[in-house]
C-alpha cells in the first residue's frame, strides 16, 4: 500500500494533508521536509535549525507494541532539538486517542498547556482543536514552542494551500493562541 494511503486511513481527514500538498513539500521543501518509511511505518515530519516537527507518524497494527514507534522517536531526539507534536484530545469514543497520549507520555513527552490550536478545516469546515505535544532536551520553554508552532503552520500547514485547496487556512494568530492561565494538562491523569 502507497505511504500516503496508510496515513489517510488511520488519520481523520480534517488533519490529512492533500497527497499532493504532501508530495510537494518532500519535493519543493526537501530541505525541511522529510518522509522515513518502512513496512510497518510512515513518518512525516520537518527538521529546522532549533526543533522538529512530527507531521504524522503511523505504525501499522501488527507492530504496535514492537517498539518500532519509540525507535523512531530515539531516532529524532538523538538530533537533541525539540519536538513538537499536535494530537487530537481524548476522545473515550476512540481508544486510540487515549493509547496515543499514554505513548508520548512515555516516550517523555509533555502537554503546552498554554497554547490552544483552533483551525477550521477545509475539507469539512468544521473547528479542529488539537493539543500541541513537545520533548524538550533542553527544557525549552512553551514561548519557544509557540514560536516553532508558528513558524510550522506558516512553512508546512499553509504551503499553497489555496493551489491544493482551492481556499487558504486561516492566518496563524486566529489559530494559535498563547493563554498561560490555560489549563488541563492532557497527560496528567494517563
Amino acid at each position: 500500500m502507497h505511504w500516503y494511503e496508510k496515513l489517510n486511513q488511520y488519520f481523520p481527514v480534517e488533519e490529512m494533508k492533500s497527497k499532493e500538498h504532501l508530495e510537494s513539500l518532500l519535493k519543493e521543501r526537501s530541505d525541511i521536509y522529510h518522509k522515513d518509511e518502512g513496512p510497518h511505518h510512515v513518518l512525516m515530519y520537518a527538521e529546522l535549525e532549533d526543533f522538529i516537527f512530527i507531521d504524522y507518524l503511523f505504525v501499522s497494527k501488527d507492530a504496535r507494541g514492537q517498539g518500532l514507534g519509540h525507535k523512531l522517536l530515539d531516532k529524532l531526539k538523538e538530533k537533541k532539538k525539540a519536538i513538537i507534536l499536535e494530537v487530537e484530545p481524548v476522545d473515550y469514543d476512540d481508544t486510540d486517542t487515549e493509547k496515543r497520549l499514554k505513548f508520548y507520555k512515555r516516550e517523555g513527552f509533555e502537554h503546552a498547556v498554554s497554547i490552544g490550536y483552533a483551525r477550521r478545516s477545509l475539507a469539512t469546515n468544521e473547528i479542529n482543536e488539537m493539543e500541541i505535544l513537545y520533548w524538550a532536551p533542553e527544557h525549552e520553554s512553551e514561548d519557544l514552542i509557540f514560536e516553532s508552532m508558528k513558524k510550522t503552520y506558516e512553512l508546512i500547514h499553509t504551503y499553497n494551500d489555496h493551489k491544493f485547496y482551492g481556499a487558504s487556512y486561516q492566518p496563524v494568530d486566529e489559530v494559535l493562541k498563547k493563554d498561560d492561565e490555560r489549563d488541563g494538562d492532557v497527560l496528567k491523569d494517563l
